[in-house]
């Protein structure tokens, strides 16, 4: 039996020592730092205020950020995540060629302008008919894409991710800084953010 030669024959399988893994195309690799479970996790953090909405939350960091807190070590965590698609309408082989008319008009635009930028003559001849080109190549686009999914998806829609609450956190070693500046921040319709802490 024969013995394995060149750059890889030091690696062997199951090793733990990254000295004896082969090198890359970027160069020598090393062995992951940590347990191997996902990124180490940071400092422990404190939740020092939770808000029905994002603007609130976002107005507490503001404010501790105006009153000079280094605002690098908190964070804004949306709990309760939910996934909304709100429906725009109805969709029709003539409303997706319209679409992809307006989007590929657009693109014949800066296509059409590109062109017209090196052009000698009739520069906005050129830009219309990159226009109209663009126009018409989207609506056929547009309309045969949307006639491909056979009935499968004849709606629009809009997609976003909603939270629940949002919390308001800083490393520990700074939550009690972060407490007294938001004891002192006035909220209107708000009850103090200091007694939202857990």
């Amino acid at each position: 039996m024969t013995s394995a030669s060149g750059p890889t024959a030091a690696w062997r399988s199951g090793t733990q020592s990254g000295d004896l893994l082969p090198s890359g195309p970027a160069g020598r690799l090393s062995t992951p730092a940590g347990d191997g479970h996902g990124p180490e996790a940071g400092p422990p953090t404190v939740t020092i205020g939770s808000y029905p909405d994002y603007p609130t939350a976002q107005r507490v960091v503001d404010y501790l950020a105006d009153n000079r807190f280094p605002v690098e070590h908190s964070a804004i965590v949306g709990t309760n995540l939910t996934l909304v698609e709100t429906v725009l309408g109805r969709m029709t082989t003539g409303r997706a060629g319209l679409l992809g008319a307006g989007t590929g008009a657009w693109f014949g635009l800066f296509i059409g302008l590109l062109f017209g930028i090196f052009t000698v003559g009739n520069w906005l001849a050129v830009i219309l008919v990159g226009l109209v080109i663009g126009a018409i190549w989207g609506a056929v686009f547009g309309a045969v894409a949307h006639a491909m999914t056979g009935g499968q998806r004849d709606f629009t829609s809009a997609s976003s991710l909603r939270a629940g609450q949002y919390a308001v956190t800083v490393d520990a070693q700074l939550a009690d800084q972060a407490r007294q500046l938001l004891g002192r921040m006035q909220m209107p319709n708000m009850p103090n953010p200091a007694a939202n802490t857990r």
